[in-house]
């Protein structure tokens, strides 16, 4: 793991709308807005922020971050309650998930109940807008903290 810790946050489909695409429900910010946001809170951590459209590239970006990342917080969006393979991918992370969403998926239709990172994240940040990145960002650098701290007590 990197001594700069290098928190890595991916967002998948339909978050490139973000301000457009049914305000009522995910807000007027920007994903820009968000991803500044994110790096405020991130402090001395190094954010990679990500969007894509595509299932196959946000599934590259979970295995890079196998590789290079600290801790990871997903806004998987739509996949995250349609992609085993995307479980299948953060199946192989040894390092801290935190799953995000800007609004709380459990008040919502039926069918977002489920979801296919939960099992796998360390925690669940929903329903607070852009202001849950910001929870997530923080749990996740704490979680990343934890870990690196019982790796060297292992050492």
């Amino acid at each position: 793991m990197p001594e700069t810790p290098v928190l890595y946050v991916l967002n998948g489909p339909n978050l490139n709308l973000l301000g457009v695409r049914e305000p009522d429900i995910y807000g007027r910010e920007t994903l820009a807005d968000v991803q500044a946001l994110c790096e405020a809170a991130a402090a001395s951590a190094t954010v990679v922020f990500r969007q894509t459209n595509h299932e196959g590239e946000l599934i590259d970006w979970v295995q890079e971050a196998r590789e290079k990342a600290s801790a990871l917080v997903l806004n998987p969006a739509g996949y995250g309650h349609t992609s085993v393979a995307l479980l299948d991918a953060l199946k192989t992370l040894t390092i801290p998930i935190v799953e995000c969403h800007l609004s709380n998926p459990a008040a919502r239709e039926r069918f977002r109940h489920r979801s296919y990172v939960s099992p796998v994240a360390a925690g669940v940040v929903s329903g607070f807008g852009p202001f849950s990145y910001e929870l997530a960002v923080k749990a996740a650098l704490r979680l990343a903290q934890e870990h690196r701290a019982a790796a060297d007590r292992s050492v």
